[in-house]
C-alpha cells in the first residue's frame, strides 16, 4: 500500500480507537475485503493490537478477510428459504465449486456467502449472484445459472 493510499485511508481520522469501524468500512469499500496488510497498518495508526482489530471485525458479518470473487453468490437462509431448501442450495454450491461460505474459488471466479435474509420471503428459496436475484431456486437451476457467470 503506497503512502498516498495510506494517507487517503486515514484522512479525516484522529487515530482514536473509536475510528476503527469507520476505517474498516473504508478499507472494505476500497479493497473489497480486510487484508492482513490493512490490519497491520490500522493497528499502527490506532495503536491497538491486530488481535483487537480481528476481534471487532469478525464480530460484524459485513467484514470479510478473503478477497471476493468476481461473482458473489449469496444464499438466503432466512426462515422461509431455510424451510424451502436454502441449506440444500448451500450444500450444492459447496460441492459444485469446492468452497465453503466465506471462501473464494481458487480461480477467483466465485465467492460464497450465507445471508440471514434477502427480503424475498414469498419467493423462497432465493439466491443472489452479484445484483441478480433468483427465486424459487432448485439445485438444477442453480447449477445451470452458475454457467452464465465468467
Amino acid at each position: 500500500m503506497s503512502s498516498e493510499k495510506r494517507a487517503e485511508l486515514f484522512s479525516g481520522y484522529q487515530g482514536e480507537e473509536g475510528d476503527l469501524i469507520p476505517i474498516l468500512q473504508r478499507v472494505q469499500e476500497k479493497q473489497g475485503y480486510i487484508s492482513e496488510e490493512a490490519v497491520r497498518r490500522i493497528s499502527r495508526f490506532l495503536k491497538i493490537s491486530e488481535n483487537q482489530i480481528y476481534g471487532v471485525a469478525s464480530f460484524y458479518s459485513q467484514f470479510r478477510f478473503t478477497e471476493p470473487g468476481r461473482n458473489s453468490i449469496k444464499v438466503c437462509l432466512g426462515t422461509a428459504c431455510h424451510v424451502r431448501g436454502g441449506q440444500i442450495l448451500i450444500d450444492a454450491v459447496e460441492r459444485e465449486l469446492d468452497i465453503s461460505p466465506g471462501e473464494t474459488t481458487a480461480c477467483g471466479r466465485f465467492d460464497l456467502q450465507r445471508v440471514a435474509c434477502l427480503g424475498c420471503c414469498a419467493l423462497a428459496p432465493v439466491v443472489q449472484i452479484n445484483d441478480d436475484i433468483y427465486s424459487r431456486m432448485t439445485v438444477i437451476r442453480l447449477k445451470e445459472i452458475l454457467q452464465n457467470y465468467e
